[in-house]
């Protein structure tokens, strides 16, 4: 059997948790079946079953004085050009919108099957039209056509397939939820100092947030708690990739007035993030929304509590009271009083450590969800053999 993943997201041009997803999820399948990636930017890798081609968008998407819908023009002819490559495998599955219309074309032109991965849906990030402009319209589009024209679509988390029903139109038996999944190896508790010897951070305790510089992920509402956190604790923010200068400049100006903030505004290391992780008193998602959240399983993975929304996939990965707290979004004040809960109790953030370290372990191994991946593509692959109508949606 062999898969082509498309994504935009792949090593080294990672920025979000899709691109971990990703990365992970390739690199445990290639261990029992042949997987092709073709993936946004240049690069070429051949690492036994598994292949990388990168795609890089055409010029003339760059030229003329309006620049207002580029940056989703040159996503679809990426696309253009990563479907343009013959495709020999038996099924095809897409990651995020970006990779949508190329996943579809796939399976039009070369008449495989299509399996779409939601790492997050557009209808319920409206923000996103502050980033792409009228573009989010065709983002939304696509997403619909893709998702609606796919043979099985993965959801990372029982909440987000009742978005996923609920917003399309789509047999609910073609929606399976998959867990996203953590790398053991890597994500665990280490005791270097290396990093935070870097960034001065020996003699305080921090809470650490990682995410993207977007409002989905609620940074200004962590950022405004940290007035109600206890005196002596530092707030580490670890950042990338700004839906918008306009949102990066309006998190510079918040951090500015809060002297006990530091922002990492670029990316770091594999390593420096787990050191950090390993060593901070606290973890903070203060998301609006995300669908799953692979950075609470990283933090827990490193034995650190966790303080989260209490939206989405977050509900199936934080156990509230015992790997963490679970407050309400949006709500600097319960943050901050959760943070202070843990701070002020050492026991209990080393008991939370461990219970966060056990239930990753047992439940979000890489190994087990590539596994359930590759038992869906058998499926879907028998399916068409037979010649089941409902496979060949569309």
């Amino acid at each position: 059997m062999k898969v082509t993943i498309i994504s935009k997201e792949y090593p080294p041009h990672v920025y979000g948790g899709a691109g971990v997803h990703v990365k992970f999820l390739t690199r445990e399948l290639a261990r029992n079946i042949d997987v092709e990636v073709r993936c946004f930017g240049e690069q070429r890798i051949r690492e036994g079953k598994l292949t990388v081609t990168g795609y890089r968008a055409w010029d003339r998407m760059y030229e003329g004085d309006d620049s207002r819908f580029n940056s989703t023009l040159g996503t679809f002819s990426t696309d253009l050009s990563v479907v343009r490559d013959r495709f020999d495998s038996d099924i095809v599955h897409c990651h995020t919108w970006y990779a949508s219309l190329a996943g579809y074309w796939a399976k039009t032109l070369y008449d495989i099957p299509l399996v779409s991965t939601v790492h997050s849906l557009e209808p319920l990030r409206p923000w996103k039209e502050e980033q792409l402009g009228r573009s989010y319209h065709l983002s939304t589009w696509v997403e619909k056509l893709a998702l609606e024209s796919s043979d099985r679509i993965v959801a990372v988390s029982k909440g987000s397939r009742e978005e996923i029903l609920k917003y399309f139109n789509v047999d609910p038996d073609r929606v399976k939820v998959i867990h996203n999944g953590i790398d053991l190896n890597l994500y665990r508790h280490i005791e270097t100092d290396s990093t935070r010897k870097s960034f001065d951070l020996l003699d305080q305790p921090y809470v650490l947030f990682v995410g993207r510089v977007s409002r989905q992920k609620g940074m200004t509402y962590l950022i405004d708690a940290m007035k109600h956190v206890d005196p002596g604790v530092r707030c580490v923010c670890c950042t990338s990739a700004p839906d918008t200068k306009e949102l990066e400049d309006e998190i510079a100006a918040k951090v500015a007035s809060e002297p006990r903030v530091l922002w990492i505004n670029y990316l770091l290391r594999e390593e420096q993030y787990v050191e950090l992780y390993s060593n901070a008193a606290v973890f903070a998602c203060p998301s609006i929304y995300e669908p799953f959240g692979i950075i609470n399983l990283e933090s827990m993975a490193c034995e650190t509590p966790v303080v989260a929304s209490a939206v989405g996939g977050i509900l199936e990965t934080v156990v509230d009271g015992e790997t963490g707290f679970l407050v309400p979004p949006a709500d600097p004040k319960a943050i901050a009083d959760a943070i202070n809960k843990l701070i002020r109790n050492d026991e209990m953030r080393r008991q939370f450590g461990k219970n966060g370290r056990k239930r990753v372990e047992d439940h979000f191994s890489w190994t087990s969800i590539a596994h359930k991946v590759e038992e869906l593509y058998r499926e879907v692959i028998e399916e068409r053999k037979r010649g089941n109508p409902a496979s060949k949606n569309g």
